[in-house]
């Protein structure tokens, strides 16, 4: 089941946040047990050297077991500015969004790939994506919920991807939701809405290249396997479209970059899409109702085609 959606302004910023969760507010009844965010800003606005993390100390159900639990999440913070600053990352503003969910903007020149992997290893930590665009939030409850929690009815932005999941395969936490970042790469993320069955072949590949999965989901394969294939040069959208053609299985998914929002889908196109576009705008769901969540007026819809392949440019 689940929903996926995504949309994107060409030129311009625009309140992304409210209009995600109108979105996938609407696509409750397809995955109520979660609901994520990977939303964009204007990464013209970052300097060469400046990120964005977004990173939690514990899920939520193990914050409200009281005070040894707290004890705990409060030492592994701790642990983590040390981490950063030994690494050499300065940070300049640091947001505790709930008692286990952080926000941390920072400058570091070095190798962020060292940087997250040093962070990454502290027992129950666990970074939600770092880039100089992406911020991805994600977390128990829908969409509404899981935006007023976040405060994310003011994020503005260029574009978004999100996600409502049901559970099916694996637990109701929030290591499990979707959307999930291309670890380590910056800025790169994926919803899905599909299976892949050739899961386990294509991520040995990717640990054999020295790739790291921080869960056994198949949409983080998608995810690291583009961010791997735009890493050895190809564009985003010849990744894609080798996608379509090296990952088996039943999938339509959306992936968003710091500049560009792409999708594709397998070549039976057994999972759904509508495609809302204009000049100025651009909406994937799906179904109809997520885009006309923000479009109440009469407009133009329409399904990509089997194997179909595109990408838009912020």
């Amino acid at each position: 089941m689940c929903g996926i959606a995504g949309l994107i302004h060409r030129g311009k910023t625009a309140n992304i946040g409210q209009e995600m969760t109108s979105m996938l507010q609407s696509l409750k009844h397809r995955g109520p047990d979660s609901t994520g965010f990977a939303l964009y800003g204007d990464a013209s606005k970052a300097g060469a050297s400046e990120y964005v993390m977004r990173f939690k100390v514990a899920e939520q159900e193990e914050a409200l077991h009281g005070f040894t639990i707290q004890k705990q999440m409060k030492e592994r913070r701790i642990a983590v500015d040390e981490r950063m600053s030994e690494m050499g990352a300065r940070v300049a503003e640091e947001d505790m969004v709930t008692d286990y969910a952080f926000r941390y903007r920072f400058t570091f020149d070095g190798d962020l790939r060292r940087l997250v992997d040093f962070i990454e290893d502290l027992d129950g930590v666990e970074i939600l994506s770092v880039g100089k665009a992406l911020e991805l939030v994600k977390d128990l409850g829908d969409a509404t919920r899981v935006s007023d929690q976040y405060a994310l009815g003011g994020f503005n932005g260029t574009h978004g991807i999100g996600h409502t999941r049901m559970a099916t395969e694996s637990d109701v936490d929030i290591r499990s939701a979707h959307p999930y970042w291309a670890y380590p790469f910056s800025d790169v993320s994926v919803v899905h809405n599909g299976q892949l069955t050739n899961y386990w072949n294509g991520r040995r590949a990717l640990e054999r290249r020295g790739h790291r999965f921080m869960s056994n989901c198949d949409s983080e394969l998608i995810a690291v396997y583009l961010a791997d294939r735009m890493d050895r040069g190809e564009a985003l959208e010849e990744a894609l479209e080798r996608s379509v053609n090296e990952l088996d299985g039943v999938f339509t998914y959306l992936v968003a970059t710091s500049d560009k929002l792409g999708m594709a889908k397998d070549t039976m196109a057994a999972k759904p899409m509508v495609l809302y576009e204009s000049d100025e705008f651009v909406g994937l769901a799906s179904e109809e109702v997520a885009i006309r969540a923000i479009f109440p007026h009469e407009i133009d819809t329409f399904d990509p085609y089997e194997g179909e392949v595109r990408v838009w440019q912020a």
